[in-house]
C-alpha cells in the first residue's frame, strides 16, 4: 500500500509528531485499504473549529474529539488518475484528546493514536452506531493498538460498558 498523508495543524495546542500520526494510519488501513494507493487528510484544531464541524455536519453541540469524511468519489481503476485511492479527511480536536486521556487516566500519546485509528476506521466504513458494530470495530481499534503496542483503549466501566470514543 502507498500512503500519502496530508497533515495540517491549525490547533495551538501540543499536537503529536507528523511520523507518529503517518504510522497510526498505516496500522490502521495496513490490509484493509480498497485500493493499492490510500489518500488521507488529516486536520488537528482546537475546540471552536470542531464545535462548528460537529454542528454543521452532525446536529451536535459542543466538541467532539474526532470526526471522519469519508470521499464520496465514484470508484476508478487507474493508479493514475486523481482521486484514485482518496479515503477522506478525518478531524481530530487536540484539547477534546487531552482532556479526555487525562479523564480516562491514558496517556496522551495512547489516546492520539486511538483517535487516529478511530477515524481511519470509520473512513473505511466501519461504525458503531449499534452494539454488533460497535463490538466489531472496538475489537479491530484494539487490535490494531496492540499491535503498536498501546493498550486496550477501552475502559470498563462500573455497569461493565464500555466508554465509547
Amino acid at each position: 500500500m502507498i500512503l500519502t498523508v496530508d497533515i495540517q495543524s491549525a490547533s495551538v495546542e501540543p499536537v503529536p509528531e507528523e511520523d507518529d500520526i503517518r504510522g497510526w494510519l498505516a496500522a490502521a488501513l495496513d490490509g484493509r485499504c480498497p485500493q493499492a494507493r490510500c489518500e488521507v487528510s488529516v486536520r488537528l484544531v482546537d475546540r471552536e473549529e470542531m464545535t462548528t464541524l460537529n454542528t454543521t455536519y452532525r446536529g451536535k453541540t459542543g466538541a467532539t474529539n474526532v470526526l471522519s469524511f469519508p470521499a464520496d468519489l465514484p470508484a476508478v481503476s487507474n493508479d493514475d488518475l486523481p482521486g484514485d485511492g482518496l479515503l477522506g479527511d478525518i478531524v481530530i480536536c487536540a484539547p477534546v484528546v487531552r482532556e479526555e486521556a487525562a479523564d480516562q487516566g491514558k496517556s496522551t500519546q495512547a489516546h492520539w493514536a486511538h483517535m487516529t485509528v478511530h477515524g481511519a476506521l470509520h473512513l473505511l466504513g466501519y461504525d458503531h452506531i449499534d452494539d454488533q458494530d460497535a463490538e466489531v470495530m472496538e475489537a479491530l481499534e484494539t487490535a490494531i493498538l496492540s499491535q503498536l503496542e498501546y493498550p486496550c483503549p477501552y475502559h470498563e466501566t462500573l455497569e461493565g460498558e464500555h466508554t465509547k470514543p
